[in-house]
């Protein structure tokens, strides 16, 4: 018979083995935060409840750890990320798998999220690196403490933001809640639970090392479509620059018209085959994501 909210979080977490570590995540901090609350409510307005009894009454409005986990598996049936990978099966032509990519929507939002993640890796690793110098620099007053808090509670809050960007555009399901916080605690006991939490150093990370990661996509993701648009672009090119567009040294190259269809062909050919290598780009990059940004 459990006792406490602690046993409690640990059945739900058996009910759920096997599921998504993310949906693991939200439910424990959904339960956990409904439990404490159903608890203080019921201890402040019956005072001669004691805890125990407070608990009982809090599951039995709340559900079982197994009626919960079920209740999370219908919930996730119904609510997949709204861009999933989908696989054409090798069973389909191999030009059909190749060309297919341009009706794959988690190619075209992996493409949106490397070009995107320039900005959100910059903006990312400044507010990380102000962050942390601040609350450093300011560790030694009493207004550092707030400070402190603030700015790791903001991470947390980042990653969350940055989990549901990952989710929507990459198709990795990721939490859909932020992690459970104590409101009673005292300015250095919140502090102290913030620091010690593996999640928070963890998104910090994620966060310094997107800058390297979105510089990297973006240039990628210019590099492939600036070159592939050029060579789809050749014949307008070569009309408007008679003496040729190709440089080699000092010497600049004319094509033949006979060539015009081949250039056109290599373009869209590049193209296609970088949306491939990116849409693995994605999906490896949603992974890395579920393993620093999710707890569970």
């Amino acid at each position: 018979m459990m006792q406490s909210i602690e046993e409690y979080l640990k059945e739900l977490k058996s009910a759920l083995k096997g599921s998504d570590a993310a949906t693991i995540q939200d439910a424990l901090s959904d339960a956990e935060e409904h439990l404490r609350s159903a608890v203080t409510g019921l201890r402040e307005s019956q005072p001669d409840l004691g805890e125990a009894q407070a608990f009982g009454k809090a599951v039995e409005q709340y559900g079982t750890p197994a009626e919960t986990a079920s209740a999370y598996a219908e919930v996730e049936r119904r609510t997949a990320p709204t861009v999933t990978a989908q696989g054409r099966g090798t069973s389909q032509p191999v030009l059909n798998r190749f060309f297919g990519i341009y009706e794959d929507p988690h190619a075209w939002g992996t493409m949106l999220y490397m070009v995107v993640s320039l900005v959100t890796g910059i903006i990312f690793f400044t507010w990380v690196v102000a962050g942390l110098s601040i609350s450093i620099s300011l560790s030694l007053f009493i207004f550092g403490l707030p400070l402190a808090i603030l700015f790791l509670l903001s991470v947390r809050a980042l990653a969350l933001l940055e989990g549901r960007l990952v989710e929507a555009l990459l198709g990795e399901r990721m939490p859909r809640r932020p992690l459970f916080s104590e409101q009673n605690l005292k300015l250095l006991e919140r502090l102290k639970v913030l620091v010690t939490d593996r999640h928070t150093w963890l998104a910090m990370l994620y966060m310094v090392l997107q800058v390297v990661l979105g510089i990297v996509y973006f240039t990628l993701v210019v590099t492939f479509f600036t070159i592939s648009v050029t060579f789809m672009a050749l014949p307008i090119l070569q009309s408007i620059w008679v003496e040729g567009v190709i440089f080699i040294g000092n010497m600049r190259i004319a094509l033949s018209p006979w060539l015009y269809p081949l250039a056109i062909l290599f373009g869209f050919l590049l193209w296609t085959g970088f949306m491939h290598i990116g849409r693995g780009i994605g999906r490896l990059h949603g992974r890395y994501a579920k393993a620093l940004l999710v707890t569970e």
